[in-house]
């Protein structure tokens, strides 16, 4: 048995052994670790050194550059400072000539300025000595011979003055002729209008050769109903398939021709349904023509007519004069007169309804007896119209004296509207042609695709190919369209030419 003693001694001695054995190693491992740390320290106190010398390198890399780039700048400005220098220099040089020359000649003005003063005090000594020995010679002292001239300039201004005033008026005469022309000229492009050629008889289709036998009737009853109802002549004749009316008053031919439609539609043709339709038709064609009167009226801008005088303008709608549609010219006519009326300062409504009214009288000049600008004012009297309007209508054909400048301006939009090229039939075939000469013209260009002449003949319209033809081009077109028509043509007036260029871009949505 191990006496407790010695194990307590053994344990010390191994406590003790143990503790000396750790402080070895741990001095061993200390010792390594400082060595460690000691290569670890010389490596980077190297590296740093390395690094050191690269950055002190490098600067003194970038210092170099900057000292030379810096140097480089300071020449370029010593060289611009030196360029600015010398400019100066030749801007002084130069300044100091122009001094030298300007101070030169202010002395030669000087000595000129001496020089005219000599000779202006030897001009008036010349000029004393020469009155003097002209109020010797004529025996006039210098007021009396003063006053002599200046009658005698005075008797030639008055003769000069009243040459002037010759050529004053005479100039205002011409110029006052061109104007009017310009003013008709004006006013006579702003207006165009269509008219129609109508006879005085009407042609009414038939179906078939049978339906004339239905409208002779046994024994004539139905034609004989017929013109008795109408007031119309049936001409029944070997033109196939179609019956002629023949009568002079346009509204019975028109309600003739209504009725034969209706009865050959219907098919029963007697003398009982033959009243009846007509009488349907008169009704009808009453409706129409107070439409129509109402039409003009509100195309005129004439408003405020009596219901009668309206129904006498529709009558017009069925009359034509020399192949001009009566209605159509009085509407025209009210419109040409409210323009030259607004042109020269007169009254616009006076003037437009006087042009509106002036041919009422041939609505009904087939039954009262007179010439129809007398009857057109007894009618528009009747109905309330003012006398200015009364006095153009009856004067617009220089029957009666033309009392106001409204009659004379109805008088000249009367006439406009009447022989203006297309009005009346006799200049048709003139204004047809003129109308195809311009349009030839326009088509003989290359790069026109379509070309239409308008508004009477005033306008005319050319469309071009978009790909052949520029914007510049069409400028240039326009140009050589109106030279040539100057060239190749006569007319009145003046003609607008219209050159149109437009690209389309189209596509589908699917």
């Amino acid at each position: 048995m191990i006496d407790p003693l010695v194990a307590v001694l053994a344990a010390a001695i191994a406590g003790i052994a143990g503790i000396v054995i750790g402080l070895f190693v741990r001095r061993v491992l200390s010792s390594r670790s400082v060595k460690h740390a000691d290569h670890y320290a010389e490596r980077l106190v190297a590296d740093a050194r390395a690094k050191q010398k690269e950055i002190v390198l490098e600067g003194k890399d970038e210092a170099l550059q900057l000292r030379r780039a810096a140097e480089e700048e300071a020449r370029e400005q010593r060289a611009t400072i030196q360029r600015s220098e010398r400019r100066l220099l030749d801007r002084e040089e130069a300044l100091d000539r122009k001094i030298e020359a300007f101070e030169r000649r202010e002395e030669a003005i000087a000595q000129r300025q001496e020089e005219l003063d000599v000779e202006l005090r030897r001009v008036r000594e010349l000029q004393e000595r020469q009155l003097n020995e002209l109020q010797h010679i004529s025996g006039l002292s210098a007021a009396e011979a003063r006053e002599g001239l200046i009658g005698q300039i005075v008797d030639e201004a008055e003769a000069e003055a009243q040459h002037r005033v010759r050529e004053i008026e005479r100039h205002a005469t011409e110029e006052g002729e061109d104007r009017a022309r310009r003013v008709l000229t004006t006013v006579m492009q702003r207006i165009a209008a269509d008219h129609t050629s109508e006879a005085t008889i009407t042609v009414v289709p038939l179906p078939n050769e049978e339906m004339k036998g239905r409208i002779i009737g046994r024994e004539g009853r139905n034609i004989r109903a017929l013109e008795q109802a109408t007031g119309v002549d049936l001409i029944i004749d070997d033109t196939p398939e179609a019956v002629v009316l023949s009568g002079f008053d346009p509204v019975r031919r028109e309600v003739a021709r209504l009725t034969l439609l209706k009865l050959i539609s219907d098919g029963r043709i007697h003398p009982g349904r033959i009243e009846e339709t007509v009488a349907k038709c008169r009704s009808e064609i009453e409706v129409v023509m107070r439409q129509s009167g109402e039409q003009a009226a509100y195309d005129a801008g004439v408003p405020g007519l009596h219901p009668e005088l309206i129904k006498l303008i529709g009558r017009l709608k069925y009359r034509t004069s020399y192949g001009q549609n009566v209605l159509n010219h009085c509407v025209e006519t009210s419109r040409l007169a409210g323009l030259l009326a607004a042109e020269i300062g007169a009254n616009i409504a006076e003037s437009k309804k006087g042009g509106l009214l002036h041919d009422i009288g041939k609505a009904v000049d087939h039954e009262v007896e007179g010439p129809h600008a007398a009857i057109g004012a007894d009618i528009a009297s009747r109905y309330g119209v003012s006398p200015t309007v009364c006095n153009a209508i009856a004067a617009h054909h220089q029957e009666v004296e033309q009392e106001t400048t409204e009659a004379t301006v109805v008088q000249i939009a009367d006439a406009i509207s009447a022989s203006r090229p297309g009005a009346r039939g006799e200049n048709l075939d003139n204004y047809v042609k003129r109308l195809d000469d311009l349009q030839q013209i326009a088509l003989s260009f290359p790069g026109v695709e379509r070309c239409f002449a308008i508004q009477a003949g005033r306008e005319i319209r050319i469309l071009v190919r978009p790909d052949a033809i520029d914007d510049l081009a069409s400028s240039r077109l326009a140009r050589d369209v109106v030279k040539k028509i100057e060239e190749q043509l006569q007319y009145p007036g003046q003609i607008k030419v219209t050159v149109i260029r437009e690209t389309r871009a189209v596509d589908f949505a699917r």
